[in-house]
Formats: C-alpha cells, sequence, structure tokens
C-alpha cells in the first residue's frame, strides 16, 4: 500500500527545507504520497509552483489554531508557551532563553503581569528538574482541539512531520497526530532553534538536526533521547553549496544599479526585535557615502522580513531607511519578496538573491543573524555588527537588549570562538574591520571552513537526500 506523509511548513524557512532541497522528491522517488500543509492565503501560489504527481496541498488552517489559542484558556495557553519556550535545562548555556523570558514578559500586561513571579519560580525548577520540564511538556496535550480531524480521516497519514517540535501552530497537528498514535517527526530549521525556544509543544517521537551541536543542544537542553536525534545536515542550504542558485555577476550587478568598479559591502539587518539596526546601518553607509574606507565602496542593504509588518516599529525603521540614505548614491535597498499571508517576507523566493549578495560581497556584515553561516558557505569575509543606542527602541512595553550584550548567546558565542569572522561595536571597528577584509579577503578563510563544517556537518549539497532518506526510514521501521 502506497505510504502517506503529513509534511507541515508553516513557514517560509520550511519551503526553502522541504520543496528546494532533495527532501520532499527523495519521498516521491520512492513512491511516499506527500500531503504538504502551508499558508491557507499562499497556498494557491505554493501550489502553482510546486505541482507535482505525489503531492497534495492543504491550507494550515491558521486562523482557526489562533481563535482557539485566543479563546480557550488563553492565559494557561499563553503562559505554557513561556515555560516550554525558556524553560529549557541550564545544563546548556541558557543566555537566549534569558532574553527571550525578558522579550515575552513584556507581552504580558494587565492582571497577567501578577502571573509572572510564579512563573519565574516554574522556569527556575524546570531548568534544573527533567521530571517538572516532562509534567509541563505532557500538560498541553490536554489543549488538542483536533482542528485536522477530517484531513486525519481523509488520508490516514503513517507519518507526521513538521518543522518544529510543536513551538509554533504545529503544536495543534503534532497534538492530533500524537492522540491518534501516528509517528511523529520534526525537523530542525534554524541555527539558533534548540538554543532558543527549547521544550516541545507536543509529544515528538523524533527529531532530526544540523550536526552535532545541535544535537548536544537537544539532548542536555530539551531531554531528547540521543537514540531519537539524527543528524543530516541542513537542507536549505544545498544551493548554497552545489552552487545552484547563483545569478551571473555581471547581471545581478545590473539589477540593483551597482558599480563593477567599487567594491561591494552587504547589509543585512537582523536582531531587530530587540534592538534598531538602524545605527548600524547608518554607520556603514556613511563610511561608504564619505568614501572612508580607502577604496571606493558601495553598500548593498538587506531589509528584514519583520520591516513589512504594517503599523510596526519595524516598519517605522525601513522607512526611516530609505529616508536616511535617498541621496545617497552608492547606497542601494534589498528588500526580501513575498508570496503573502502567513509567510510574510519570508517566502524564500528570493534564494537567488540572497545567494548572489553573499558570493558578490567583498565584505557581508551583519548582526549575529543565521547569515553568517550562510556567508561562510561563500567565504565571503564577515564582520559583526553591535553599535547600540541607549534605551534600544526606547518604546514603552518593549523590550530592547543592547546588541552588545548578546555575544553570549550559543550560536554569536560559537561564531565568535570560531574566529570565522570579526565583530564590530563601534563605527571604527567597523572601518578598521573592513580596510582589514578588502586588503585581505582571504584572511579567515580556513576558520570560515570549519565553521561551516562544524556547524553543517554536511558541505556536499547532500543534506536534503540524506533527510529524505531518514524520514523513508522512520516509514520502514513502522511497518515492523
Amino acid at each position: 500500500m502506497t505510504k502517506r506523509v503529513f509534511i507541515s511548513a508553516d513557514h517560509g524557512l520550511s519551503l526553502i527545507y522541504f520543496l528546494q532541497s532533495e527532501v520532499i522528491s527523495t519521498l516521491l522517488k520512492s513512491g511516499v504520497e506527500v500531503v504538504l500543509f502551508t499558508d491557507d492565503i499562499a497556498r494557491p501560489a505554493i501550489e502553482q509552483r510546486f505541482q507535482q504527481p505525489g503531492i497534495i496541498f492543504e491550507g494550515l488552517r491558521l486562523s482557526e489554531c489562533e481563535r482557539y489559542f485566543q479563546t480557550v484558556d488563553p492565559f494557561i495557553q499563553r503562559s505554557l508557551q513561556m515555560l516550554r519556550w525558556v524553560g529549557g535545562s541550564q545544563r546548556i548555556n541558557v543566555t537566549a532563553m534569558e532574553g527571550n523570558y525578558h522579550l515575552l514578559a513584556a507581552g504580558f500586561t494587565g492582571a497577567g503581569r501578577y502571573a509572572l513571579p510564579l512563573l519565574r519560580i516554574l522556569i527556575w525548577l524546570m531548568r534544573r528538574s527533567r521530571l517538572v520540564r516532562q509534567l509541563v511538556v505532557r500538560a498541553q496535550q490536554h489543549y488538542n482541539p483536533e482542528i485536522y480531524k477530517d484531513l486525519f480521516e481523509k488520508y490516514q497519514p503513517d507519518l507526521v512531520v513538521a518543522r518544529t517540535p510543536g513551538w509554533r501552530m504545529d503544536r495543534y497537528l503534532l497534538r492530533e497526530a500524537a492522540a491518534r498514535r501516528i509517528r511523529t517527526v520534526s525537523t530542525i530549521v534554524g541555527w539558533d532553534n534548540p538554543s532558543s525556544y527549547n521544550l516541545s509543544g507536543a509529544p515528538v517521537d523524533y527529531i532530526t538536526c544540523w550536526s552535532e551541536l545541535q544535537k548536544e543542544e537537544l539532548v542536555l537542553g530539551s531531554d531528547w533521547d540521543p537514540k531519537r536525534v539524527n543528524i543530516s545536515g541542513i537542507p536549505s542550504y544545498d544551493g548554497y553549496f552545489l552552487r545552484s542558485w547563483l545569478i551571473p555577476r555581471d547581471e545581478y550587478f545590473r539589477q540593483h544599479d551597482l558599480d563593477p568598479g567599487r567594491k561591494l559591502l552587504a547589509y543585512a539587518c537582523s536582531f531587530e526585535t530587540f534592538h534598531p539596526n538602524f545605527p548600524n546601518i547608518a554607520a556603514i553607509a556613511e563610511l561608504v557615502n564619505q568614501d572612508k574606507l580607502g577604496q571606493p565602496c558601495q553598500l548593498l542593504i538587506r531589509l528584514h522580513p519583520n520591516h513589512f509588518l504594517p503599523g510596526t516599529r519595524f516598519e517605522g525603521e525601513a522607512n526611516r531607511v530609505r529616508k536616511y540614505i535617498k541621496n545617497m548614491p552608492h547606497v542601494h535597498l534589498v528588500e526580501p519578496v513575498s508570496l503573502g499571508g502567513g509567510l510574510g517576507h519570508y517566502s524564500g523566493e528570493d534564494m537567488p538573491e540572497k545567494a548572489s549578495m553573499m558570493a558578490y560581497a567583498d565584505v557581508f556584515l551583519t548582526v549575529y543573524s543565521t547569515m553568517v553561516v550562510e556567508t561562510a558557505i561563500h567565504d565571503c569575509p564577515i564582520i559583526s555588527v553591535t553599535i547600540d543606542i541607549p534605551g534600544g527602541w526606547n518604546m514603552p512595553d518593549v523590550y530592547s537588549l543592547p546588541l552588545t550584550a548578546i555575544g553570549e548567546w550559543p550560536t554569536h558565542l560559537r561564531f565568535r570562538q570560531s574566529g570565522a569572522g570579526r565583530v564590530a561595536a563601534n563605527q571604527e571597528e567597523v572601518r578598521q574591520h573592513i580596510t582589514f577584509y578588502l586588503n585581505d579577503p582571504t584572511a579567515d578563510g580556513e576558520k570560515r571552513l570549519k565553521f561551516i563544517q562544524d556547524e553543517c556537518t554536511y558541505t556536499d549539497g547532500s543534506a536534503g537526500r540524506r533527510t529524505g532518506e531518514y524520514l523513508l526510514h522512520l516509514l520502514e521501521e513502522s511497518d515492523r
């Protein structure tokens, strides 16, 4: 009989992971039928692009999930969300959890603020007791609205795959699968996910991750059985390793009105949830505009997907950037593509844009985003820029964290310790590091190579196939 797999692709990054690698194609070649769940609004466009025999597309019914979350014991569900997000074991580096706690706590308003001391005690206990962590994970199964009951009965899946172990709204799909005793597996799509989100939002049987580093975080921080943690690399980056996404250099420069005679600096916005990126952008743009880097340079700024959320402080920052660089002829903007709906500007539609920006930049700058890994793949010099302003966002009920304070976060610390790039906390350090790399672009090259080997494991473009084969192995095991 034909095997059938549910795959939840609830985020643009998961479209890259599953559909722009060999994960799903490996399943299809083995005769497995895939039911891909994705954002309801973006589904028609995704189906049109990726439709092929063996794939069925369904909506994730995210509005129903959100309504259930907001109307059925909303305070309890929200508290459980906080506990699982920041209540991982202290056997791993908890600095990211601490930052996320303060970010989440800022959202507890009104009477909810009085519960924070109790939640803080529970978090303290969870970080020290596996039993308490397990009790919290089990308590979540009570909230199973059976939103997908008709689809489970219609398709009768043999395996349910989600891009997280229930950290997002995929928790309701996974909880329903667990209640039906259907085998479940999660994939780690984000570099910092195992150190930032921690405990599962649903019972999940297996998980596959990038590296031994992530496996250690899952085992020590989130109590995963090592035998149920697979390492298959990161399928989303296969196209980088195979260089299959690159736009020809001349064409790419024409697209952005870049000058082939100037050195190209690229800056990718990041971490703006905690702190504005404008100080970083202004410092780099000023160095370029005033020709203070020893060689003629130009700057390409990639806005963050959050910059396109209407009515937010992020949209305000994007408008401020546009205004600031308006009369700077050698400073340009890149705006991520959107498929609409809940995927926002994380659609994964512009992987050729991202790949080409990193491949053709002479120096790449960001905060500590995942793009430090992606850029190392392209062997481009990397600078993490952490210029602070007093008070950060300086907005009521908005938690801000200095960029200089996040260097101890697990993935950020690994980047710094690897020596794969430099860190600049002020404009003068930015100038010095850019000048250094422009004069010696091969500097730190061996360290960049080791960094991606440590973080990605498989650097030959085989991660998608390996992940697909792991899912096939789980399907075969279910027959025994």
